[in-house]
């Protein structure tokens, strides 16, 4: 079935939220280490940002790595650090001919000075960029943004800068680090798990959510346009009722 055909092009989510999750069952279920099924993933990574490239999405955020991961077994932190860098070195070229920016939100300070330096040099490069912009969440987590908000917001009260009325949601939204990007209008999570996992919760609030059974590195093209498709069938209400979304239709 061509399920790209089904897709309204008219009616596309301007930007897609992605927690990618399922990479170490996968690798398990095939009998291999953990890591194979993080370069696996990658690949999957590289086929939905093409697709999604393709089809005119404006941006595409896609959660790599948490701050609760830094918790996980040394070995396995040291292998995804290099693999990132890796992946950023043979990515780049691609971003380049398919107009992607990328840009990145998260503690990256927390990163291997090496990794951090090659990913920035990455974000320079594609900076001027006019295409998808690819958001890649990196040693990120909700908590930390939202707590990083309210610490910069303190500041400002200090400083005299910030009064209780100026405080409302256009204000929090700005302290956010995705304050230059639009809500995410969907987001998919691979895996069969039915949770955010400190992510985006702020920006969450009305996005549609799609869960899949799918583990990431199976996750395909068309498995990507089937979301797509399913929230294309949904009615955005955003509080209101079906009559006033529908008046004047």
């Amino acid at each position: 079935m061509d399920y790209r055909a089904q897709i309204d092009k008219e009616r596309l989510p301007r930007h897609i939220a992605i927690i990618m999750d399922g990479n170490g069952r996968w690798a398990k279920k095939q009998g291999l280490a953990r890591m194979f099924g993080h370069k696996q993933g990658v690949e999957t990574v590289h086929n939905i940002t093409v697709a999604a490239t393709e089809l005119g999405i404006g941006y595409l955020t896609l959660y790599t790595f948490s701050t609760e991961n830094w918790n996980r077994p040394k070995e396995e932190v040291d292998a995804l650090m290099t693999l990132l860098v890796d992946t950023i070195a043979k990515e780049t070229p691609t971003l380049m001919e398919n107009n992607v920016r990328l840009q990145t939100i998260g503690d990256i300070d927390r990163l291997p000075e090496g990794t951090k330096q090659k990913f920035l040099g990455c974000i320079d490069r594609t900076s001027r960029n006019t295409g998808l912009t690819m958001v890649i969440a990196l040693s990120y987590s909700a908590r930390w943004e939202i707590t990083r908000a309210m610490q910069e917001a303190v500041r400002l009260t200090q400083a005299g800068a910030l009064r209780p009325e100026d405080v409302n949601e256009q204000f929090v939204s700005s302290l956010m680090t995705t304050r230059d990007m639009p809500d995410p209008d969907l987001l998919i999570r691979t895996s069969g798990e039915y949770r955010i996992s400190n992510f985006l919760l702020w920006q969450l609030a009305y996005s549609e959510l799609y869960f899949t059974d799918c583990l990431w590195p199976e996750f395909s093209t068309d498995e990507f346009y089937k979301a797509i498709i399913d929230y294309q069938k949904r009615e955005r209400r955003f509080g209101k009722t079906s009559e006033q979304i529908n008046i004047g239709k």
